[in-house]
């Protein structure tokens, strides 16, 4: 196949699906924008004029994680059970995390020593919290939750990250059984610990897998 010579929109645009795509297959420490660059019909000077730099392309596939797991969210509908919907709103992140783990990484942790986010990158993130921001704020408006919806987000946020990544390391158990009954203590225990008194529940809050679309 000739190689795409032009600069345009539309090969920048294939050039990002195929790095997302080649780190996925060739992890941290094999993605180099030489195999982008076969895998995409270019070359490594089109992708430097295209993304300045490796560090300018990492930094697209960061936004570009965000953009889809951001899309990930697009199925969810309110219904009359807003603690319900803001579990499966945790349920899809953690589908995200599970299936798409060094893009995850990448978003989250700092693996590549030449891309260091700064405030614009860290803000990519920002749409992702606000709409977990508004199922929170949902259920505080339904008597579910009390406290400031921004703080409870981001504690249930980093909870759920930090779950996924041990989930996806192999650390949080050893059978399905045991991995789902400490996602469900987890979220119980932060979701009760945010209600009224009246609210609490000994019922099951589990952010289960299988809910998300496949990337």
């Amino acid at each position: 196949m000739p190689r795409l010579k032009q600069r345009t929109p539309a090969l920048r645009q294939h050039v990002l699906r195929v790095a997302v795509a080649t780190l996925a297959r060739a992890g941290v420490a094999g993605f180099t924008a030489r195999k982008v660059a076969h895998a995409a019909s270019t070359s490594v000077p089109a992708i430097y004029e295209l993304f300045g730099d490796k560090a300018g392309l990492v930094r697209e596939v960061f936004f570009e994680g965000f953009r889809l797991l951001r899309r990930c969210f697009d199925p969810v509908a309110d219904s009359d059970d807003p603690r319900g919907d803001l579990v499966r709103v945790l349920a899809i992140f953690r589908s995200f995390v599970h299936e798409n783990r060094i893009l995850a990484e990448v978003m989250f942790s700092r693996p590549f020593a030449d891309f260091d986010p700064g405030p614009q990158e860290l803000r990519a993130g920002g749409t992702v919290r606000e709409f977990i921001v508004g199922h929170v704020r949902r259920c505080i408006d339904a008597g579910l939750l009390r406290g400031d919806e921004t703080d409870i987000a981001h504690a249930l946020l980093a909870l759920a990250q930090g779950l996924a990544i041990q989930e996806t390391a192999g650390w949080l158990g050893t059978s399905k059984a045991s991995i789902e009954r400490r996602w469900a203590l987890a979220f119980r225990a932060a979701l009760d610990g945010f209600a009224p008194p009246e609210q609490a529940r000994s019922g099951p809050a589990r952010p289960g897998r299988g809910t998300a679309p496949h990337h």
